[in-house]
């Protein structure tokens, strides 16, 4: 029961890769099959579950419930997706996100999977504090480049508006703090003015070395503090 119970897990997770978009395409009709058959399984290995444990036991668990509602949510998810399909109108697969669900919750899961994502849901409200700092400091520094670029009618080198418009601004000045767009993000300014690099640097030193560093360090403190004080999560 165990092992039917995981290759059903890992097969309904794999989905993804043959779902549209997909990485190796197939019809609509073979990945749905596979998944109204892997949640018929999760449903049924939920009634067995419920015919050997008391009722109200049962019913308190909340995994149990998780489980209920993912595998609802997941069929009525792919009953309007398939009726819009019908009808030419394009969706997209929300329920995905809650396939993760079936292998946390699941008696069969291994302990130390839903530590982990005990550890992770506790975690997060502690760097809420954190994450708004610096949302508030991209913000500001967003609104510095508005006021800086946005008037001096610039261009990127595909000849677009250079800063000009706020929301695209916090984006892109999100994606530097990755450095993934460095430095072609900064190259319309620094070209108009090599002055303008200094603002660039400023933005960098904040936030990819400071705001992240911190942003890490509170992620890892908390997380590891709520590992130790779980029953048998004790770690060096």
């Amino acid at each position: 029961m165990r092992t039917a119970t995981y290759f059903f897990i890992f097969l309904n997770l794999s989905l993804a890769l043959f779902e549209e978009p997909a990485v190796y395409p197939l019809p609509f009709l073979a990945t749905s099959v596979l998944e109204v058959l892997c949640l018929l399984v999760f449903l049924g290995r939920l009634t067995h579950f419920a015919k050997v444990t008391l009722h109200n036991v049962f019913w308190k668990d909340t995994k149990n419930i998780c489980i209920m509602v993912a595998v609802l949510l997941s069929l009525a998810d792919l009953a309007i997706y398939g009726v819009l399909r019908l009808y030419g109108v394009r969706s997209i697969r929300w329920s995905r996100i809650v396939r993760p669900i079936f292998l946390i919750n699941f008696a069969e899961s291994r302990q130390q999977i839903r530590r982990a994502f005990r550890s992770i849901r506790n975690t997060l409200p502690e760097i809420t504090y954190v994450f708004l700092l610096f949302m508030f400091s991209l913000l500001m520094f967003s609104l510095m480049a508005l006021k800086l670029f946005g008037e001096r009618n610039l261009q990127t080198a595909e000849g677009l508006p250079y800063f000009r418009n706020y929301l695209e601004i916090v984006f892109d000045l999100y994606v530097l703090v990755t450095t993934a767009n460095s430095p072609d993000v900064m190259m319309p300014a620094f070209d108009f003015s090599s002055w303008y690099a200094l603002f660039f640097i400023a933005f960098v030193i904040v936030n990819t070395y400071i705001f992240m560093s911190l942003f890490l360090a509170v992620v890892y403190n908390n997380y590891k503090k709520h590992l130790k004080v779980m029953p048998g999560g004790a770690c060096d």
